[in-house]
């Protein structure tokens, strides 16, 4: 069962997934990205994520998402949608 307050993270084929309340996000990102490993920070109102991953080369480095831009250009109303997101776990299928 889907926890309502949390909204998941992952990634394949060069593209990261955020899911929540039945959206699907997908957008493109490193293809050197081996795999997302622990989301560090949440900044809801702004749809800000600070995660480790896995990276190819680097190894295990911290990296960011800046989620509003991206629905903000989709016509979303980002603020409303993040809002009720008091967490983000990485989670493969």
């Amino acid at each position: 069962m889907e926890n309502k307050d949390t909204a998941y993270l992952s990634n394949k084929d060069g593209f990261t997934t955020f899911s929540y309340g039945g959206y699907d996000f997908r957008f493109k990102t490193s293809d050197r990205l081996v795999k997302y490993l622990k989301v560090k920070e949440w900044d809801a109102p702004y749809g800000y994520i600070v995660v480790d991953c896995l990276h190819e080369k680097l190894g295990v480095v911290e990296d960011y998402i800046d989620l509003l831009p991206m629905l903000d250009n989709l016509y979303f109303n980002a603020k409303k949608f993040l809002a009720p997101i008091k967490k983000v776990e990485v989670r493969y299928g």
